[in-house]
């Protein structure tokens, strides 16, 4: 077994740190801007992440199950495609699903142990120490064969210290449809960047979420147990903890809807009353007015023309695309 250290990016990089300003900047903007609005990546501290680990089990929410579906049946072909390479993942969470990914990967590498050292390695990366730290031990007693590095910082972190320094084959790959999340601009900026931490021949895995009816996606973010409410309002007990803020929760109450027009889901925080928020580390005050509201998610729905182009666009080309029987959720591989 080949073990590395979890790596704290923003720790051992200064080059890094340069990149990604200072840390708060963007709450300051986002609460300072009209309309108000949040950086999603706020949502996952370690209580974040273990609510969005319900959320993916919960019965209205149908991407998880539906991605796990496609993965379960596919990953063997995905992996005869790529043939043995470095998986790396962004946002891995649990890494629950991955595992469908990391079995088909650990048969290709038995056929060619010992010939290529590390045949079988895997990068999770995710913002939450907690869950990457609980993940990386679960799955070093899974696979005792896989070489194995966790990077916990952020994506752009991520690919800025992976760059394209790598001996061997390589497969991004980005469950979830999280690249929803990202503006059509965002996520220009996301894929090019993905593109550059890649060399010629190496490949991309992306799961996007497609577009459906509106009574489907909105009972999906708005469950009728409340987690994905308590997930969204977590973000404000983050930033309190992060900035030493005084958000009260109780104050807001969460809401999801489909704007059919840019075929996005809109997650929003709604202050109930009117009333003031401290940031003291930010040196930051918000006057809230009853309704006023914070928009703290969207998550784009896709068509698969649409993508290609946009993958196409950055020097990505399609190599297949795998979809569920109701067209819902779809995996596409595709390589520089």
């Amino acid at each position: 077994m080949t073990v590395k250290h979890l790596k704290v990016l923003h720790e051992s990089n200064p080059a890094i740190i340069q990149n990604i300003g200072k840390d708060g900047d963007d709450v300051f903007q986002g609460l300072t801007q009209t309309p108000k609005s949040l950086p999603p990546k706020y949502f996952y501290d370690d209580r974040g992440s273990e609510l969005f680990e319900q959320i993916c089990d919960l019965p209205e929410y149908y991407p998880t199950r539906t991605e796990a579906w496609i993965l379960n049946q596919y990953a063997d072909e995905i992996a005869a495609i790529t043939g043995s390479c470095e998986l790396v993942e962004l946002g891995s969470g649990s890494s629950t699903k991955t595992h469908y990914l990391l079995n088909a990967y650990q048969k290709a590498a038995n056929l060619l142990t010992p010939s290529i050292p590390d045949a079988f390695s895997y990068i999770p990366i995710d913002v939450s120490g907690g869950i990457l730290k609980t993940t990386v031990s679960h799955l070093q007693q899974k696979y005792p064969d896989l070489s194995l590095e966790g990077l916990l910082g952020t994506y752009e972190e991520a690919l800025l210290y992976l760059g394209k320094n790598h001996g061997r084959s390589r497969m991004i790959f980005f469950l979830g449809s999280s690249i929803g999340n990202f503006s059509a601009i965002e996520s220009n900026e996301f894929l090019s960047k993905v593109s550059h931490s890649l060399t010629q021949g190496d490949y991309f895995l992306l799961g996007i979420d497609l577009q459906k009816p509106k009574d489907i996606l909105e009972a999906a973010y708005n469950d009728s147990q409340g987690v994905t409410a308590a997930f969204n309002l977590n973000m404000l007990s983050h930033l309190n903890w992060r900035f030493q803020g005084d958000f009260n929760l109780d104050l807001f109450t969460h809401q999801a809807i489909y704007n059919e027009q840019d075929h996005q889901i809109e997650m929003y925080l709604y202050a109930r009353e009117t009333h003031q928020v401290s940031l003291d580390i930010l040196d930051l005050k918000i006057e809230f007015q009853a309704d006023d509201r914070i928009l703290t998610e969207i998550s784009r729905k896709f068509d698969l023309e649409s993508v290609q182009a946009q993958l196409r666009s950055q020097g990505l080309t399609t190599i297949k695309i795998w979809t569920d029987s109701n067209q819902w959720f779809a995996l596409v591989l595709c390589q520089l």
